[in-house]
C-alpha cells in the first residue's frame, strides 16, 4: 500500500472551485476502479501557517496502480482534470509514502472507503513531519514506535491526540530522512493549553520523549489541519 501525499498552495479566490474539483471529480473518478481512493481532504487552519493550503492523501493499492495513475494523469483520462486543477493553485508538492512498520494503518480496504462525498462533522489533525539526523532515521523510527506512539495509548477519555497513520517516503521518491505522522486531535481544549503553555521541566528531563528524542532529531514541522465536511476519513 502506497500513500500519495500532496500539499496544494491554492489560489485564494478559487478555493471553492479547487475543493469542488476534488469532491466532484477526483473522488468519484478514483471510485471507478480498485486501484486508489482519496482518504483525506484537509485545509491548513487559518492562523496556524501558510494561507490557503490544502493537504490531500490518496491511498494507492500498489506500484502498478501508481504507475497506471501517473500515466492517466500525464496522457490519459485525468490529463484534462490535472490541467484544470493547475489553474486553481499556485503549486503542488507531492510525495509517495509508505507506512512505518508500527503504523496503526497498514493496508486500506479500498472498497470500504466512502466515495459519495457525504457530509459529516469536522475534525482536526496535527500533521507532524520530522527530519532525523543523518544516520539516525531508523533509530528515530524505532524510538517513535516504541516510546512516543505507546505514550499516546491512554484511556480514550484522556486522549489529546492519536496517531492514525505513520509514514516515510518510498525509496527514491523524496527526502529520505523524513517521517510524517497524521495525528487526530481529540481534545481541542487541551491543545489550546498546550499551545499557550511552556512545556514543564519534568516533561523535558532525561527519560522523557521530549528530552531523549533530541538524540535522533531536533527539527520538525507541525500543521493544524481541518478536514472538509466531506473528507472520506475524518
Amino acid at each position: 500500500m502506497l500513500f500519495l501525499h500532496e500539499t496544494h498552495k491554492v489560489i485564494g479566490a478559487k478555493e471553492d472551485e479547487f475543493e469542488a474539483a476534488y469532491r466532484d471529480q477526483w473522488l468519484p473518478t478514483m471510485a471507478k476502479s480498485d486501484d486508489a481512493r482519496l482518504l483525506w481532504y484537509a485545509n491548513h487552519a487559518h492562523g496556524s501557517g501558510m494561507s490557503y493550503q490544502v493537504v490531500t492523501i490518496t491511498a494507492v493499492a500498489d506500484g502498478r496502480a501508481w504507475e497506471d495513475l501517473a500515466h492517466r494523469a500525464r496522457t490519459g483520462d485525468l490529463q484534462a482534470w490535472m490541467r484544470e486543477v493547475d489553474t486553481l493553485r499556485h503549486e503542488v508538492e507531492g510525495k509517495m509514502l509508505m507506512p512505518l512498520p508500527w503504523s496503526p494503518m497498514q493496508e486500506v480496504d479500498l472498497a470500504t472507503v466512502p466515495v459519495d462525498g457525504r457530509d459529516h462533522e469536522l475534525s482536526m489533525y496535527m500533521e507532524d513531519t520530522m527530519w532525523p539526523y543523518d544516520g539516525k532515521l531508523q533509530d528515530y523510527i524505532d524510538a517513535c514506535g516504541s516510546v512516543y506512539s505507546k505514550s499516546l495509548k491512554v484511556d480514550p477519555s484522556e486522549r489529546l491526540i492519536s496517531i492514525q497513520l505513520a509514514l516515510q517516503p518510498a525509496l527514491g521518491s523524496s527526502v529520505r530522512n523524513e517521517v510524517t505522522l497524521m495525528q487526530k486531535i481529540h481534545d481541542a481544549g487541551r491543545l489550546q493549553h498546550l499551545l499557550m503553555s511552556e512545556i514543564p521541566l519534568e516533561m523535558r528531563k532525561p527519560g522523557t520523549w521530549m528530552h531523549d528524542a533530541l538524540a535522533v532529531r531536533d527539527q520538525w514541522e507541525s500543521k493544524l489541519l481541518r478536514t472538509s465536511a466531506w473528507s472520506p476519513l475524518y
